[in-house]
């Protein structure tokens, strides 16, 4: 059995189970690629939450929506991806705006058509906010 005492170490306690308690308590230190992984992931969370911040702050609530992959969207939050990527705020809170929103696509926070937005090309593509 593993148990983590501390953020920092990992301890494989080993019983027996006829006796029922701890025979020997053995000190495993938690791998740095673990830790890297954990704060790589609350990163993208903390991303992810300021970028659903600005599209409540650049976006306006719709009535319709044009996205076929979203028809039920009476209410629902959205801003063209031009707003969002011309936006002084979000030019210096995002490092990598694009990533940002594949990671919320893939969590199902928002939606938008297609798999990549480049900046010119796709400015009137709707980002729609799925959570409130």
């Amino acid at each position: 059995m593993l148990c983590r005492i501390s953020g920092s170490a990992l301890f494989n306690i080993v019983t027996d189970d006829r006796r029922k308690e701890v025979t020997k308590c053995v000190y495993e230190p938690i791998s740095n690629h673990t830790v890297e992984q954990q704060t790589t992931t609350m990163n993208v969370e903390h991303e992810i939450n300021l970028l659903v911040e600005e599209i409540r702050r650049l976006g306006t609530k719709s009535k319709h929506c044009n996205l076929s992959d979203h028809t039920d969207a009476d209410g629902q939050v959205s801003v063209k991806f031009g707003v969002l990527f011309a936006d002084e705020k979000c030019a210096n809170l995002f490092e990598a705006l694009v990533g940002t929103l594949k990671a919320a696509k893939r969590r199902k926070i928002v939606t938008y058509q297609g798999e990549l937005l480049l900046q010119g090309v796709h400015d009137d593509v709707d980002i729609m906010l799925l959570q409130d």
